[in-house]
Formats: C-alpha cells, structure tokens, sequence
C-alpha cells in the first residue's frame, strides 16, 4: 500500500488519501478502548494518514483530548505531519442532550480556545463550524474563523453539512478550503448541486459515513444489538424493513466485491476514492485491523466495468430511510 496524496481545495493543504475519522473513540458508537483507540491513531499515522478529523464536541471534549494523548505520545516525525480538522458549535447538556449550535464570533473564538488547550497544539488545521446557525448569518461565523486565520490560530477554513448557496456565501467572505459532508453508495445527494459549487470554486470535499456508520462495511448483521448510547439504534437506515433492504444491497455490492478478491468496505471506500482526486474519504476506524481493511482500499483500482457493475447494485437513491433522525435532518442543507 502506498498512500497517496490530495489536495483540500485549491487553498487547502495536501492531506493523505485517507483521513482518520476519530468520533467513534469517544462517542455515538458505544464503548471505545482508549489504549487500543490510541494504537490506531498512532498505526494510521506510522501508515502515512494526516488528516484526524474531530469534534470539540465528540464526547464532550473527550475526542480532542485523546487525539491530543496520541500526538504527544507519536515520535516527532508523525506528530508534526498530523494536520487536525476540528468541528465546533454543537451545543451540550451534562447529561449529554444536544441543544442546537452556536455560531455568534465571540462563541467562535471561546470554541477554538478551548480546543487548541485539549489537543496541545498551537493552531488548528482545518477549522468548521458543525452545523450552520439558523440565527448567524454564515459570513459572520466564516469571518470569525478568517480572524483566527489572520491571527495564526487557525490554518484553513471548512465547512460541514451546508448547500451550494451557503458555500457560495462562504466562499465570498474569505477562502474555503474544504466541505465535510456525508458521501457514500447509499448517501450521494451532493452530487447534484453541492459538488459541482465546491468543485467550480475550487473547494475540496471530506467525505465522512463512507461506510455509512458501518451499514455498508460488510460487517454489520441484521440481529446485531445496539446499545441505547448507539446513535444507531436510533438511525432510520438502521431499522426494520429499511435494514433488511439495506443489508441486501450490501449482499449484492459483496458479490462484487468477492469477484476482485477484496471486502465489501474496501471496494465502498474505493467507489468514494474513485469520484475524483478533490475529495478525500474518512474511515472511522477505532480498531487497528479495521485501520488496516479500510488502508486496503488504496490498492483497489475500479474499471468502468466494475463502476458499472457497482452501480447496478446499489444504484443512488437505492438506500431505505433518511441518513439522521426526522429531528437532526432538520439542522442540515443538503
């Protein structure tokens, strides 16, 4: 496996081909082993990955502060190639509710504050807002995050979850670097309007839910329990008659997956691979051998023949149920 390279927009620094999606070792998937959480931070960037993206609210800061433990415990070499991408503005309760997202410029600028002491580091890489603030107008939270560029606090400006208007909005306050959405075979509803804005302005895209919070990972079976922390036990594609429709579109992408002698999760990541060198797909890997299956998927090389083939069985649009709960697709654009 050699990793490659791409660039987060014309902007944006160059990042491995993979990123590492770390929400998982602190929250919404049930237990997480530090030590082994750790390992795979440390496995990915021996591997050659920069890019760890998280949350200040994954865990209620837990996230940062265990990507903060890995980094200082990485030699120096891997530790300064580390690029962090940070997610901020979800707003928390004690008890772990959500309570909607907060992008006013002083919020901004206390968020980062706090963020940069978990992690330990001086700035941060690539910086974003959640989810848009209904009550900010965009170019107010974009041009709060341009000051913390402009004071070295902060590299790169992204964004996450927001439609093509909103990028445009961004995008004329000051330099985007990158869009963090949800793009997978069953989760392709950028396709239409979002990405071919990023990619006229010259805005590079984060793929997350590549493997769709494992629905597509060849992994997941229809009598799995899900524990009530599980954001999954409460995800409509995870549910009844959607799962087991689901499920039997994994069937039908592991036939094809089994003909090239590779897992379901790696031809799914090399099908988001192979939508173009601007878009970079994070793996949520919080297991090493998980690491190592998803690393994998740079080695796939898709023909137009197995491109077509993938699209016959799981043609877009084919996935049963929305990708959040009825309230949280209240919050996003796209």
């Amino acid at each position: 496996m050699t990793m490659r390279t791409r660039s987060l927009g014309t902007t944006g620094p160059q990042v491995s081909a993979l990123g590492l999606g770390c929400m998982g070792m602190s929250a919404l998937y049930g237990e997480a082993d530090r030590a082994e959480s750790i390992a795979t931070i440390h496995a990915a960037l021996e591997a050659g990955v920069t890019l760890l993206d998280t949350g200040d609210f994954y865990g209620m800061g837990h996230n940062e502060m265990l990507i903060g433990e890995a980094l200082r415990a990485a030699p120096a070499a891997r530790r300064e190639q580390a690029l962090v991408s940070v997610k901020f503005g979800a707003l928390r309760g004690p008890d772990g509710s959500w309570s909607g997202y907060d992008g006013r410029p002083a919020a901004v600028k206390n968020f980062a504050a706090y963020s940069l002491q978990r992690l330990g580091v001086d700035h941060i890489d690539v910086y974003r807002i959640a989810r848009l603030d209904p009550d900010v107008p965009v170019e107010e939270t974009v041009g709060a995050i341009a000051d913390l560029v402009e004071k070295g606090y902060v590299r790169h400006i992204g964004l996450s979850e927001v439609g093509a208007g909103t990028v445009r909005r961004a995008a004329a306050t000051a330099p985007i670097a990158d869009l963090q959405i949800e793009y997978s075979l069953i989760s392709r509803g950028i396709e239409a309007e979002i990405l071919p804005v990023v990619r006229e302005l010259g805005i590079g895209v984060t793929a997350y839910g590549v493997l769709s919070r494992g629905l597509i990972s060849g992994h997941f079976t229809a009598d799995r329990q899900l524990g009530a922390g599980d954001f999954r036990a409460m995800s409509p594609r995870f549910q009844g008659d959607n799962l087991t429709h689901n499920l039997a579109l994994v069937e039908a992408l592991r036939k094809i997956a089994e003909q090239k002698g590779v897992t379901v999760a790696q031809i799914a990541i090399a099908w988001v691979l192979s939508r173009g060198t601007d878009i970079v797909p994070l793996v949520g890997a919080r297991r090493r051998d998980r690491l190592t299956e998803a690393l994998g998927a740079l080695d796939v090389t898709l023909d137009a023949a197995d491109l077509a083939a993938i699209e016959q069985a799981v043609p877009a649009g084919a996935a049963a149920g929305d990708r959040y709960p009825a309230a949280q697709m209240a919050h996003l654009e796209a």
